[in-house]
């Protein structure tokens, strides 16, 4: 089977494309480097060629507000209108747990934008949400840094392992589609504040994680059901202690 995966050359692009090649199966990382661009289409009919599942993993290059929304509308009639052309089957994309509860951040509301158009493109799909990576800890560090102190709320957090999020979607991949949302997350939930510091302190940074209740995530107000899955999530078996020993 041939699956196009649009962002394929980036962090979960290039696992997932790995992760689909050692299972036999003929996986094409698109992206612009390769010559595959969802904002113009070009290269998207080539890449698209004989492929019966597209996955999207692509982001957008900017969080501004409307540069984000741009991105994701503009890309998605794009893949879907060369996804038709190409005969593709089945759509995959690779989205945010709790897009639909922060709908106070522009980012946000171009997800679920992008999500509305999978919903109503009329090929099957499924959306996988995933909290953040392990490998986000950084960045949300920095986000929040003032001088040697770190800001950040206490909300529940529940990452996850890139190589988690790669096998799962690889398994969504090969299997039917949901048509509709399924939830990934790591197997422990615990405070930001706590993850973050967690983290500083394993790299040996010597910045102080403040647990703040006014603070904010990337400008959005958050609460212990903001950024979790529900029930019937897929639990990622990596344990962030274990990820953070290797770092």
């Amino acid at each position: 089977m041939k699956v196009t995966v649009i962002g394929g050359t980036g962090l979960i692009g290039s696992k997932l494309v790995g992760l689909l090649r050692a299972r036999g199966h003929e996986a094409l990382a698109a992206a612009p480097n390769t010559g595959v661009n969802t904002l113009t289409g070009e290269g998207l009919a080539r890449a698209l060629a004989g492929a019966q599942v597209l996955v999207d993993v692509s982001n957008s290059p900017s969080f501004e507000d409307k540069a984000a929304m741009d991105f994701f509308t503009t890309s998605g009639r794009n893949l879907f209108a060369a996804e038709k052309a190409a005969g593709v089957r089945y759509h995959v994309a690779l989205s945010v747990v709790g897009t639909e509860r922060m709908q106070s951040s522009g980012y946000f509301r171009a997800k679920l934008a992008q999500q509305n158009l999978i919903r109503e493109s009329g090929v099957a799909y499924t959306i996988v949400q995933a909290t953040q990576f392990f490998e986000f800890m950084g960045a949300i560090a920095g986000s929040a840094t003032e001088g040697q102190t770190i800001r950040l709320p206490s909300a529940a957090f529940q990452p996850i392992a890139s190589d988690d999020v790669a096998a799962a979607l690889a398994d969504v991949v090969l299997g039917a589609p949901a048509n509709g949302i399924v939830e990934i997350a790591g197997p422990r939930r615990l405070p930001m504040s706590q993850a973050v510091q967690q983290y500083l302190t394993a790299i040996g940074d010597p910045r102080h994680v403040v647990a703040d209740e006014h603070a904010r995530y990337y400008g959005i107000e958050v609460d212990d059901g903001s950024l979790v899955p529900g029930g019937g999530a897929r639990l990622g078996p990596t344990q962030f202690e274990n990820w953070l020993s290797k770092q």
